[in-house]
């Protein structure tokens, strides 16, 4: 099999790139390839629906351009093919005077990068909308929505379809091998062969950036993260989405809790090393994913930054108690009998050298060849605005024609 163009990666990220490859360039051969039996099986599949408006990132970061672009360009297109959405609002609330500062960074930050809507709440306003919550005061983002991104990620597909594009599941890469005018996939089902390469592999970004000979850093470090959910006789305590006030000095919004499409209401979720990149369960272990994550320097750099909030992660993810303590700090009525163990996702999280967490989205080119190294939350959102930002990029580098 030989393409003009090869997307390896058949989440939301890659779908998108692989549609938005075919809106520009609608003569070329395409195919995007991924080891899964159906799309959509990971990052994609296991996220919890949230559409968010741009709140949390720098101004004028990728993260920042790229949600608050994906989020209008999203809407449109569930607008025009009908998938359902909701825009239910989220309430950020400051639980004490010692987190006003935040709050306020937040309304900053979200103003900065065109949030509409944004709005300070007192007690007996907030309470309006969500009448369970305690807090001094809370954050109002309208904006803010849900969505069943495995319905959106579906629609992507189809449009590479419709306009020519193969998918081809089943199709592990397995090594990358340049000729002189094209690029050989060796794959779990044979060998692709293609003219330019773009990577979109979510937990296995890196390695794709490695088997092309690029280089080791950023590496992803998996991160499990763990949800409880509400019973269904108790899901009147949540209406809409409901945040903490983030600390800055990590990429994870802490523990909160969302309503979703299906009314459905996930609580949390916690943020513990993953011992497998596919790791959904705290049992599941894989042996080449530690070695790969403990023989990495800046994992050990990080640990050395953030042991203790590591050691808290690690006592929620085991004590429901320590969990539901963590939700009763928002919903004070909530008891032990009212949440249920729910699903799991694992986060495709990079380190920098230093040891730091990688906040912004990362790609690594070459002559025929762009790999995204990494595409964090809020990806599903941003999708579309990616997919541009990622083709723009290809339009400079490759010579399609």
């Amino acid at each position: 099999m030989r393409y003009d163009v090869v997307v390896v990666g058949a989440g939301i990220v890659g779908l998108a790139t692989a549609r938005e490859i075919l809106v520009r360039h609608p003569r070329l051969s395409l195919a995007v390839l991924d080891k899964e039996d159906a799309i959509g099986r990971h990052q994609t599949g296991h996220n919890s629906g949230v559409i968010h408006s741009g709140l949390y990132y720098a101004p004028g970061s990728l993260k920042a351009r790229a949600c608050v672009a994906g989020r209008r360009a999203l809407l449109a297109y569930c607008e025009r093919r009908g998938i359902p959405y909701e825009l239910s609002g989220k309430l950020v609330v400051a639980r004490h005077a010692g987190e006003l500062a935040g709050l306020q960074l937040l309304y900053e930050r979200g103003t900065a990068n065109g949030v509409e809507g944004l709005r300070f709440m007192e007690p007996a306003e907030f309470k309006e909308i969500e009448p369970y919550v305690e807090g001094v005061r809370a954050l109002y983002s309208p904006s803010t929505g849900i969505v069943d991104y495995g319905r959106v990620a579906q629609a992507y597909a189809e449009d590479v379809e419709q306009m020519g594009g193969t998918i081809r599941l089943g199709h592990r890469v397995e090594d990358i091998d340049r000729r002189r005018d094209e690029t050989i996939l060796e794959t779990s089902a044979g060998p692709v062969a293609t003219r330019f390469l773009v990577t979109c592999a979510g937990l296995y970004s890196d390695r794709l950036a490695r088997m092309a000979g690029l280089p080791r850093d950023p590496q992803i470090v998996p991160f499990r993260g763990d949800y409880y959910v509400l019973r269904p006789d108790r899901r009147h305590l949540v209406r809409s989405l409901i945040y903490p006030v983030p600390d800055p000095s990590l990429p994870f919004l802490g523990v909160h809790f969302t309503r979703r499409m299906d009314g459905s209401v996930w609580l949390g979720p916690n943020a513990v090393l993953a011992f497998a990149r596919e790791g959904y369960r705290v049992t599941t272990w894989n042996a080449w994913d530690l070695l790969d994550t403990f023989s990495y320097p800046a994992f050990w750099k990080f640990l050395r930054r953030y042991w203790r909030i590591g050691l808290e992660e690690l006592w929620r993810d085991v004590s429901k108690e320590a969990f539901l303590a963590s939700l009763r700090d928002y919903i004070p009525s909530l008891t032990a009998a009212d949440i249920e163990p729910g699903p799991a996702g694992v986060r495709a999280q990079t380190l920098s050298r230093d040891g730091a967490l990688t906040d912004d989205f990362a790609v690594s080119e070459r002559r025929r060849e762009l790999h995204v190294r990494n595409a964090p939350s809020p990806a599903a959102t941003s999708a579309l605005a990616i997919a541009e930002m990622v083709v723009d990029r290809a339009d400079k580098l490759f010579d399609w024609a």
